[in-house]
């Protein structure tokens, strides 16, 4: 007996011991069926909901009703040193914001062109595809999360199976003020899913022109003997399909005889960071040797916490594209013994 045909068993005797009607129990078993044939967990309503998520209905109710109060607002410097914001979810509505992701969104399949947010598929990945190509033309969505519709992700859990209610009640507990926000577990799953469909018509073309396409997030990027005008116009055609649009300004068309940048990353010859990130590293390596590290911090004014933790994750970073840097693996292993 499978999983479904025990669910159906079991739910069958329960409510007939309390006393519903076999047309009702058929209706809740209809409802039932497709959700348990996708692996997914059955939701009848937000009291069923409460007591899988371990929350009462009238937290749930509030978590929907006031929820820029169960955020809390943050900002982190972006690769350009401006300035990014944040929204994390308090503690308890992070937590049934993951039984969401966990239970449901992570079941359902993304496409294979999206390169981030997905387990065991990296920034690495997105770049190194694009490697030695005479043309690379990167494309941004412009307001990616913030963009995303609030109808567009009540459509997705409709379309899996649940009812309106509870796609409602979903969408809600995932939004903040009629914006997916980014910070909360939910929200890189959801954008995932949501350009699902934009991914696939754009890989169509792709396919059929010898032109590589990988997505990581909202930077997307073609490489080969490509069409930029007419990639343009086919992705800015899908987009507008889910209300989104390309940040113009950011558009780029990089020929081999220049540095080809995608997300940050030369892919010229092999996935490789910019120079100038590299001597910025090698330079304060080089002074906390001449110095030490305490004289360093001073001489640069340094107040960043954890500097050391900062500065180990920016090498790490440089390992994750090349893991055969020796020179950085040597960076790695003095910074492991100034700890």
């Amino acid at each position: 007996m499978n999983n479904q045909q025990l669910y159906v068993r079991k739910f069958t005797e329960k409510a007939s011991e309390n006393g519903f009607s076999s047309d009702y129990i058929k209706k809740c078993l209809s409802y039932a069926n497709p959700l348990l044939e996708k692996n997914l967990p059955v939701v009848y309503n937000i009291n069923h909901l409460s007591g899988l998520v371990g929350y009462s209905v009238s937290y749930l109710k509030r978590a929907v009703k006031f929820q820029k109060y169960f955020y809390r607002e943050f900002q982190i410097e972006k690769r350009n040193e401006q300035k990014r914001t944040l929204y994390e979810p308090l503690p308890s509505l992070k937590e049934i914001q993951l039984w969401i992701l966990d239970e449901i969104l992570y079941k359902l399949k993304v496409s294979r062109y999206a390169k981030a947010y997905v387990p065991k598929r990296s920034i690495k990945e997105h770049t190194m595809y694009h490697t030695d190509e005479p043309f690379v033309l990167t494309l941004d969505i412009k307001e990616f999360f913030k963009s995303i519709k609030f109808e567009s992700v009540e459509s997705l859990f409709r379309n899996i199976g649940y009812s309106e209610k509870m796609s409602n009640l979903f969408t809600k507990l995932c939004f903040r003020e009629n914006e997916l926000p980014q910070g909360a577990p939910t929200s890189p799953c959801i954008s995932n899913l949501i350009l699902k469909d934009f991914d696939n018509a754009i890989s169509g073309y792709c396919i059929k022109n010898e032109v590589k396409f990988t997505r990581y997030a909202d930077d997307l990027a073609f490489s080969g003997n490509l069409n930029a005008e007419e990639i343009e116009k086919l992705v800015k055609d899908e987009l507008s399909k889910i209300g989104l649009v390309l940040n113009d300004e950011k558009r780029r068309l990089m020929k081999p005889n220049q540095p080809q940048l995608i997300s940050g990353i030369i892919v010229n010859k092999k996935p490789q960071l910019p120079k100038k990130v590299r001597n910025s590293l090698r330079n304060e390596i080089y002074y906390i040797k001449k110095f030490g590290l305490t004289d360093h911090l001073e001489r640069t004014n340094q107040k960043k916490p954890n500097y050391l933790k900062h500065l180990m994750g920016r090498i790490n970073y440089v390992l994750q594209i090349n893991p055969r840097d020796e020179e950085f693996i040597e960076y790695k292993k003095y910074l492991h013994e100034l700890r």
